[in-house]
């Protein structure tokens, strides 16, 4: 399994000469076993999602002449698992104002050999459950997609510095 988890988290995308180079790494570490994760499978296919997530917004949003590298270091998603809870709530994620969604990565923008943009920051989302696109989403992880369309927009597009 986990050689086939290792062949999918490293996605390079060359896309047609009309888009930018998009290369995105995902690979989970830690413990899957813990209130965060619902289990190896679902924490795969966070990773494997965000990862096709920026993979489509730089293929939409950037030059050609550019090329993005993404490394995804860990994700902490909205919510967690309270199995203490009875009555089978116990295997739905609650999702509470303390329980943001938290993305590590670290990331480098050029334009040939001029690097634009680079850094390792971690991004969260303290008003999560106040965002409206999330809400009515009806797609897989709608509050950490969000918050990888934000920070793309945000630091990769805009190229506005991290906070803080």
């Amino acid at each position: 399994m986990r050689r086939i988890l290792l062949g999918l988290a490293a996605a390079l995308v060359a896309a047609s000469p009309a888009a930018a180079e998009i290369t995105v790494l995902a690979r989970p570490t830690g413990d899957a076993s813990s209130l965060v994760w619902r289990s190896a499978s679902e924490r795969e296919a966070m990773y494997r999602h965000l990862s096709r997530t920026l993979m489509r917004l730089g293929e939409r949003d950037l030059p050609k002449s550019q090329r993005l590298e993404v490394k995804i270091l860990d994700v902490r998603p909205a919510g967690q698992f309270e199995p203490w809870r009875a009555g089978g709530a116990d295997n739905v994620r609650i999702m509470r104002d303390v329980t943001p969604p938290s993305v590590k990565l670290s990331y480098r923008l050029s334009d040939g050999r001029r690097v634009i943009a680079s850094g390792e920051e971690t991004v969260t989302d303290m008003n999560y459950l106040w965002d409206a696109a999330a809400r009515s989403s009806l797609g897989s992880f709608p509050y950490e997609t969000e918050l990888m369309r934000d920070w793309f927009r945000d630091r990769i597009v805009r190229l506005k510095p991290a906070r803080g």
